[in-house]
C-alpha cells in the first residue's frame, strides 16, 4: 500500500533521516519502532506532508505521494492521530469530530455511525468540551476524528502514551479490530514492547534516522530489543 524508498530529511544542518526504506503491506498493522529520538515522529510526519523531504520516493496505492500536499493526502484516505492527541480542547466532541468531514471524498458530512460503535462514550460526551475529557477519552477522541474520513490508512504515533491501563487494553482491541476485522491497514509507532506484540503484524526498527531491522512481529527477538529498545 505505501512504499517508502531511500528518503532523506534535515532539521536545518541536522540529517535526521538517511535513506530510510519502509514497505506496508495492505491490510497488516506496521509498526515503527526505536529509542527516543531516532526519527519515528519525523517519518510520521513525512509520510502526512508536515515535514519537507530532501530526497527519495513515497508511492501510496500507485501515486507519488510526495507530489500532494499535506492538506489532499486526508483526502486520499490518510488519517493521521499525533503523538500528544492534539484535539482542540476548546471544541466540544461533536465539534472535533465534525473537523475531518470536509476532506472525504464522497462528500459525506455526517459523523459515521461505526466511530459511536467503537467509541461509545464519545456519543455520550458530543456536547463536552474536549479539554474536559480524560486522557483516555482524548486519545479515543483523537482516532474517532481520524476514523471521520472513512481511511484506507491509519497512522497512529503512541497512542497509549500518558494512557491508563485499562483504556491501553481498550485501545489495543480497537485496533485489532479496525485491522483485523475492518481491513484498515496501520502504521503505528510504538514504545510498549508487550502492545506491539499483541496488535503489530511487522515490525520496522529506525536507530539514528536509518531502518536497521524489519521483519514479521515474530521476528522481534530480544536481541534487537536489547540492541536497539531498551534503555
Amino acid at each position: 500500500m505505501l512504499s517508502i524508498q531511500a528518503i532523506n530529511q534535515f532539521y536545518g544542518e541536522s540529517h535526521t533521516l538517511w535513506d530510510l526504506d519502509l514497505e506496508v503491506p495492505e491490510g497488516q498493522c506496521t509498526c515503527i519502532m526505536g529509542r527516543n529520538g531516532v526519527g519515528k515522529t519525523t517519518l510520521l510526519q513525512c509520510i502526512m506532508g508536515l515535514l519537507p523531504v530532501a530526497s527519495g520516493r513515497m508511492d501510496y496505492l500507485g501515486q507519488n505521494l510526495l507530489r500532494q500536499s499535506a492538506e489532499k493526502r486526508a483526502g486520499l484516505g490518510i488519517g493521521y492521530v499525533p503523538q500528544g492527541r492534539q484535539i482542540f480542547p476548546l471544541l466540544t466532541v461533536e465539534e472535533n469530530l465534525r473537523i475531518g468531514l470536509p476532506a472525504r471524498p464522497d462528500g459525506k458530512r455526517q459523523i459515521p455511525d461505526a466511530v459511536f460503535a467503537l467509541f461509545p462514550v464519545l456519543k455520550e460526551m458530543l456536547g463536552r468540551r474536549g479539554g474536559d475529557l480524560s486522557g483516555g477519552q482524548q486519545q479515543q477522541l483523537a482516532i474517532g476524528r481520524a476514523l471521520v474520513i472513512d481511511p484506507k490508512l491509519l497512522i497512529l504515533d503512541e497512542p497509549t502514551e500518558g494512557i491508563q491501563p485499562n483504556i491501553v487494553q481498550e485501545i489495543g482491541d480497537i485496533v485489532r479490530k479496525l485491522n483485523r476485522e475492518m481491513g484498515l491497514t496501520v502504521i503505528l509507532v510504538e514504545q510498549k514492547l508487550p502492545f506491539a506484540r499483541r496488535v503489530a503484524d511487522r515490525f520496522c526498527i529506525l536507530d539514528r534516522g536509518h531502518a536497521v531491522a524489519t521483519g514479521g512481529i515474530d521476528q522481534l527477538d530480544e536481541t534487537l530489543v536489547r540492541e536497539y529498545l531498551t534503555v
